[in-house]
């Protein structure tokens, strides 16, 4: 069953208490102090010097809040991005649209934006901390699956923190096509469930309940212990989006399956909270570019499309969403920080779908990925050291740059988009 949840009174702000009132002081000084000495936004030392004077600051400044986690391994940011555009159709809405999706963002957050209504892009790892402290109204759960290898590796781990996590949570919209979700999610007092599809599957073959190998059927998957696919009020079928059966006339401005899915579980997500489905697909269909992501950026002659992918499941969702594009393409690579440093993951992802592509490789690691395109058959055009080399040697028109995390922003710093 849909549900609409009511929210709390909030606190007045004169009930705060004085370790608050001093620790939001520090933080803003801190938060000054940068800005002014480094150049910085001063979000990350804010937040830390909040946290560091309060610890409870967190719980306080949620309090009475209208709350909303989204958390996955891959489409937080954009599905925070196509939430927020929803909720305030009905509302103004805080949320994080600055990426910082774990404490010290969430924080930074909640601390600059006086609105009621917040939605919160949460990293995985840190959801049930943000759930603890921050008592959200609702979670909306995407998918599980491998990140890089030095970080959130083991799946099944992860769903067993989650579901530990989400038995005091109100209630949870969910991707029921993904098992570890669908189990993880299953703890909540209450559920809605979304039919988002899952196009990797590769982190998801065995039972999270019982460990045994999953069955998959069309459109379902289920295990012998009894295990199986809840079932659906909200549905991805046929390019739309369809509420008990009903198209509610999405017009999907990002590409791919993938997106199409993390507009499904936004548009639940924001009926929870009382806005029509017609509405939320109106606001959500007019989001075109996330941070960066999707966006189209002039260079020369050429209009380059900017396609974020960190991990497996990533790379594989971006490739699928330009399938049957004939545009070139440059495969930007780094194995730096965030990146993680070992990229042998990339012989999970196959890289065949881009036959017949013109390629460009580049990137600190972009040996790695020339190697790992030649091995499915494919002839890059050259490696580069730079993405303005790599752009250079290819024709004018449309490009594809799909670029991971740190290749990324130093793409969006070459095109002029502000990372």
């Amino acid at each position: 069953m849909d549900t609409t949840l009511p929210v709390p009174a909030r606190p007045p702000h004169h009930a705060r208490g004085l370790r608050l009132g001093t620790a939001l002081a520090a933080a803003r000084s801190a938060a000054w102090l940068s800005r002014h000495l480094t150049g910085g936004e001063g979000h990350a030392i804010g937040g830390r010097t909040l946290l560091a004077f309060d610890p409870q600051a967190p719980a306080e400044l949620s309090a009475g809040r209208d709350l909303i986690l989204v958390s996955g391994t891959n489409g937080k940011t954009t599905t925070t991005a196509m939430l927020t555009a929803a909720l305030r159709t009905g509302a103004p809405t805080a949320s994080n649209t600055d990426g910082g999706n774990t404490p010290v963002g969430l924080v930074s957050t909640l601390t600059e934006d006086p609105a009621d209504r917040v939605v919160l892009e949460v990293d995985e790892g840190w959801l049930p901390w943000a759930v603890a402290r921050l008592r959200p109204r609702c979670v909306v759960l995407l998918n599980l699956s491998r990140d890089q290898l030095h970080r959130h590796p083991e799946v099944h781990r992860l769903a067993a923190e989650w579901r530990k996590a989400l038995t005091e949570v109100p209630l949870v919209v969910a991707n029921a096509d993904d098992p570890a979700v669908a189990w993880s999610a299953s703890a909540a007092r209450s559920r809605v469930w979304v039919s988002a599809g899952l196009g990797w599957t590769n982190d998801s073959l065995t039972c999270p309940d019982c460990g045994g190998l999953l069955s998959r059927e069309e459109g379902s998957w289920s295990c012998g212990c009894g295990y199986r696919r809840p079932p659906v009020s909200w549905s991805v079928a046929g390019g739309r989006v369809r509420h008990h059966g009903q198209d509610v006339g999405l017009e999907a401005a990002l590409p791919g399956d993938a997106n199409l899915g993390n507009a499904a579980l936004a548009i639940a997500a924001a009926a929870t909270a009382g806005i029509a489905p017609d509405a939320a697909a109106r606001a959500v269909g007019g989001v075109r570019q996330v941070a960066g992501r999707y966006a189209t950026l002039p260079h020369g002659n050429q209009a380059v499309r900017l396609l974020l992918a960190k991990n497996p499941a990533g790379w594989d969702a971006a490739l699928r969403s330009i399938e049957g594009s004939t545009a070139p393409l440059v495969a930007a690579f780094n194995a730096d920080g965030v990146d993680g440093r070992d990229p042998s993951w990339l012989y999970d992802v196959g890289f065949d779908r881009l036959a017949g592509r013109t390629i460009a490789v580049c990137g600190r690691r972009g040996t790695d990925m020339l190697v790992r395109l030649r091995m499915d058959g494919l002839a890059p055009v050259g490696q580069f050291e730079s993405l303005d080399g790599a752009l250079r040697a290819l024709p004018s028109g449309p490009v594809d740059v799909v670029a991971n995390y740190t290749a990324f922003q130093q793409a969006r710093r070459v095109l002029g988009h502000a990372a």
